[in-house]
């Protein structure tokens, strides 16, 4: 499906943002969503992840008020309307729906003692698929930041922002979430990804050069939710078999281990499910280490061997992919001119990332799509991304 320009969406927000708060004073944003090409639930296991800010995400038309009120619009959501709150009213509330996300970085903003003067209206077009795990919420979150920032002058970095989202998202709508998502939209640039140890936030940004390959993203709409998914019990499963294995040696995170010593004392686990709890979390990270640097020495072809042997391990230690993601992949692997296919983001639902060959990524769409149609019972949606940059005024 043929996407529009920044200019296109820029002129299609501005115009609406005119019809549904009127014209004068509006400005006009934009934060990517992302995808992480390997180093899966890693994250707040304190390993390494290795995600890239995506061309499309969330953008956004924002104004200041002369009061205290909040209007939001979103028009991927244009059936709810207008949905007004306060920022004396900053508390989350199920029947709030999607503007808990923008009300929560609000929150954390004024929870770090930058308060906010006065209201806004915030009208939001994301074109990122709902519920696909390419981060829509932490687009809305990084988004939001930067509209607050270039409001109110606040000083606040881009990695604060992807703090601030992180925080609001496990603070005030309760997802545990690890800091991957908020970091790669925060601190985007194209043609990279970025190679982040989640224990320091130390990074670095390594280029993805596919000569004649691009990268794929497949979603499987099923759909999910994070905060009721398995997310937070694989998390606590994690933070029991950490606590089992610091009796017996010094390390602050699974991360911390090599395989070679995590089969050395794995025997601290009491539970085997447990213990291919932590393999995923202790063998994805190293996986990642060794993905970056294949990358540094142009060899995509064992990137993708990588990310292929991530995805068995999320299917059969972690757990989390499911049958439409399974189907996904396998039938992706089957295609020739695939250099690898896993599943990306929380899992249970969401996208696949794929690096398809140019030429062949047409069979890849027919084929993968007609599979695993006749499998599911309904149809992938398709993109082919490119890598962006972070949150920019338009």
């Amino acid at each position: 499906m043929a996407e529009k320009t920044a200019v296109e969406m820029k002129e299609t927000i501005l115009k609406k943002f005119a019809e549904v708060f009127g014209e004068e004073g509006a400005k006009a944003y934009f934060a990517p969503g992302r995808v992480n090409m390997i180093g899966e639930h890693t994250d707040y296991n304190g390993g390494h992840v290795f995600p890239c800010a995506l061309t499309i995400g969330t953008y956004g038309v924002a104004r200041k008020r002369e009061d205290r009120k909040l209007r939001f619009y979103s028009m991927n959501f244009d059936h709810l309307g207008v949905i007004e709150s306060s920022l004396d009213d900053l508390k989350p509330a199920k029947e709030a729906g999607w503007t808990n996300y923008p009300k929560g970085v609000m929150w954390a903003f004024e929870e770090r003692g930058y308060k906010i003067p006065c209201g806004m209206d915030l009208l939001l077009n994301g074109n990122i698929p709902n519920g696909s795990g390419l981060s829509s919420s932490a687009s809305v979150e990084v988004l939001t930041g930067f509209i607050l920032r270039d409001f109110f002058g606040f000083d606040v970095s881009n990695q604060d922002l992807a703090l601030i989202g992180q925080y609001s998202e496990n603070n005030f709508n309760g997802v545990n979430c690890g800091i991957m998502d908020q970091f790669a939209i925060a601190m985007g640039k194209e043609g990279h990804a970025i190679f982040l140890d989640t224990a320091d936030l130390s990074f670095e940004y390594a280029p993805i050069k596919l000569e004649n390959a691009k990268i794929v993203i497949a979603c499987s709409n099923k759909k999910r939710g994070l905060g009721d998914s398995k997310y937070n019990e694989r998390r606590s499963e994690c933070e029991t078999a950490l606590a089992e294995l610091q009796a017996v040696v010094g390390i602050n995170g699974l991360g911390d281990l090599s395989e070679e010593q995590f089969e050395t004392y794995k025997s601290a686990i009491k539970d085997e499910t447990r213990v291919r709890r932590a393999k995923h979390a202790v063998y994805e990270n190293q996986r990642t280490i060794k993905a970056v640097e294949a990358l540094k020495n142009n060899d995509v072809e064992l990137f993708g061997k990588l990310m292929n042997a991530s995805h068995t391990s999320l299917q059969y230690d972690y757990e989390v992919t499911g049958v439409e993601l399974d189907t996904l992949v396998e039938e992706a692997w089957k295609v020739e001119g695939v250099i690898g296919s896993r599943m990306t983001g929380a899992g249970f639902g969401g996208c696949t990332v794929s690096i398809v060959k140019t030429d062949a990524i047409d069979s890849f769409i027919e084929k993968v799509g007609k599979a695993y149609k006749e499998k599911i019972g309904y149809a992938a949606d398709f993109y082919v991304v490119e890598i962006g940059d972070g949150p920019v005024v338009l």
